[in-house]
């Protein structure tokens, strides 16, 4: 059997979301200093990130119609050159010394609604380079991709940051967003494979009732889904609001950084994992797979050590990369290739619109009734979310083979 890297469309995929998530890595770090530069202040910075975040979840809908209605890898150039547009006028103002909060917010709304489009069309496309035998190895090396990419954009954006100002930084970004551009502009795609048919296009409206309808009426699909809506409030909570507190309050700042590290390197093994374990149940071993997420933040609470910890968050690395790639791998082979796109930004949509009520409410509680008892509440809430949806039949009868 040929492996995906043996198909030129899956190549220019891989080198494309690549070179764009090294970019994204660069972003944040750019991003946030350059706020701080400007004001000084984390309730601008908030407002800045919070502003595409905000745009990111609304748009993520008409993303996906979009994505089906068009070319997809047409769809994944121009949102790849309105990226390196804004990413690039925000380099400039930042470099020029003119940039204002408001600028910085209304560019963000820009950015945040262009990752929309591109981040179902990206997901939805992986089944047209590939055969359908390739999904699971092409997944994870895309996955592999991105995690490497976040690790490098990372690293040079801290370098760069701290060398030459941010600004540089988010120069950096936008020329990774042009690049990935000319790169998704080399794949060659059957234009079916791309297109929705006409007949499914009428309104933008009719075409969110028929990815409503693809979507509700997998029940898989939406069990997962309301899995994760609950989950990711737990969990990112437990770990970006929670857990810098119980490091400046035990092991120190850096070791944070170090536990993160590890969670990123147990993503990465999770990655090479599914390259060679091919079980025909990867959706229902993920879903259960996932309650391990809750060994990290049951550590947090129990014993925020940082050998313990890098050990916990691996372990939830390697679960939370399983899962993803057999999601990825069930979505691609289940649901019909011309609504696939809108079927992502359901899942999308759900699965991260309670993740700011998870993360404003475990600071309050915290203050409340002590950090120790919210973090199990959060472990105890993953572990029962993930219990309950791979009790469902549903799940397990997905076959990803």
């Amino acid at each position: 059997m040929k492996g995906p890297l043996s198909f030129a469309p899956f190549r220019w995929l891989l080198a494309a979301r690549t070179t764009a998530i090294v970019g994204n890595a660069v972003a944040p770090i750019a991003l946030a200093f350059a706020v701080l530069d400007l004001t000084g202040s984390a309730a601008d910075l908030g407002l800045v990130v919070a502003a595409r975040s905000v745009a990111n979840v609304a748009m993520l809908l008409f993303g996906g119609v979009i994505a089906d209605r068009l070319p997809r890898g047409a769809v994944l150039v121009g949102s790849s050159l309105a990226a390196a547009a804004t990413q690039g006028t925000i380099a400039a103002l930042v470099l020029t010394g003119t940039a204002g909060i408001l600028i910085l917010v209304l560019l963000g709304i820009v950015n945040g609604a262009v990752s929309a489009v591109s981040l179902p069309a990206a997901a939805a496309l992986v089944p047209d380079t590939v055969p359908a035998t390739a999904l699971r190895p092409a997944n994870a090396l895309l996955r592999l991709g991105l995690n490497g990419g976040s690790i490098v954009g990372a690293s040079v954006g801290a370098v760069v940051v701290a060398a030459v100002g941010p600004g540089w930084g988010l120069a950096i970004d936008a020329a990774a967003f042009a690049v990935a551009a000319l790169l998704f502009a080399r794949l060659r795609l059957p234009e079916r494979a791309d297109a929705a048919s006409p007949g499914e296009t009428a309104s933008v409206w009719s075409d969110l009732r028929v990815g409503w309808r693809e979507f509700a009426s997998r029940r898989w699909i939406w069990i997962v889904v309301l899995q994760f809506a609950v989950l990711n409030a737990a969990f990112v909570g437990a770990t970006t609001v929670l857990g810098p507190l119980v490091a400046d309050e035990t092991f120190g700042r850096a070791g944070w950084g170090l536990v993160i590290a590890a969670q990123t390197a147990g993503l990465a093994l999770g990655a090479l994992l599914a390259l060679r374990w091919r079980p025909r149940r990867a959706l229902g071993i993920g879903v259960a797979g996932m309650a391990s997420v809750g060994l990290p933040v049951t550590m947090l609470a129990l014993q925020p050590t940082l050998a313990v910890l890098v050990v916990a968050f691996a372990v939830g690395g390697l679960a939370i990369e399983l899962f993803a790639i057999a999601w990825d791998q069930s979505l691609q082979t289940h649901v019909p290739r011309e609504t696939l796109s809108r079927v992502y930004s359901y899942d999308m949509v759900g699965s991260f619109v309670a993740v700011p009520l998870g993360e404003v409410l475990v600071g309050p509680l915290a203050h409340a009734v002590g950090t120790p008892p919210v973090l199990l509440g959060c472990a105890a809430v993953i572990v029962l979310a993930s219990i309950a949806a791979s009790c469902s039949r549903s799940v397990w009868r997905v076959r990803t083979t």
